[in-house]
C-alpha cells in the first residue's frame, strides 16, 4: 500500500477492525518511510452475476427485483418480509457462489419457485402462473397436482 504523504510503498498494520456492520474492515497503518498514519478499508470484491432473459438480452442480477416479484406473489399471505428478504439473499449467495457469471432467466425463477413453496405454497402458484404462463386450466391443474403429490 503506497503512503499517501510520501509514496513510500511500504507501511505496516497498526490497527485493524470491522466496519460498515462487518463487510468491509478497517486497517489503520503507518508508513515505513515518513512514519505517518492513514486508514484503509479493505472490502470483498463481488464479481457481477448477468442474468440472460429469455429474449437473449442480458442485464446484471438485480436482488430488489427478485424481491418485488416475491412480494407480488406473496401480496394478501401471511408471509414476513423477514422470509421474503431471507430466499432473495440465499438465491443472492448461491449465484455469487456459483463459478457461472452468467445464469439463464429460467434457472433464476425455478430457484424463487423453489423458496416460495416453503414459504407459502399459495403465492408459489401465484409466481408459477405468470412465470411459467399458465395457458389454460389444465396446465394450472397441472402444477397443482404436482404440488400435492410432493406433500
Amino acid at each position: 500500500m503506497k503512503c499517501p504523504f510520501c509514496v513510500f510503498s511500504e507501511s505496516k498494520v497498526v490497527d485493524s477492525r470491522p466496519a460498515e456492520e462487518g463487510t468491509t474492515i478497517r486497517r489503520r497503518r503507518e508508513c515505513l518511510n515518513c512514519q505517518k498514519r492513514f486508514t484503509t478499508y479493505e472490502i470483498i470484491e463481488r464479481l457481477p452475476t448477468i442474468v440472460v432473459k429469455k429474449d437473449g438480452s442480458r442485464q446484471a442480477f438485480d436482488k430488489q427485483k427478485l424481491i418485488n416479484g416475491m412480494l407480488r406473489a406473496c401480496e394478501k399471505r401471511p408471509v414476513p418480509l423477514a422470509d421474503i428478504q431471507a430466499v432473495a439473499d440465499e438465491i443472492e449467495m448461491d449465484l455469487q457462489n456459483s463459478l457461472e457469471r452468467e445464469i439463464r432467466s429460467t434457472d433464476v425463477g425455478e430457484m424463487v419457485m423453489n423458496g416460495l413453496k416453503t414459504l407459502d405454497e399459495v403465492a408459489y402458484v401465484r409466481f408459477a402462473s405468470v412465470y411459467r404462463q399458465f395457458r389454460d386450466i389444465n396446465t394450472f391443474m397441472t402444477e397443482l397436482n404436482k404440488l400435492l403429490k410432493e406433500d
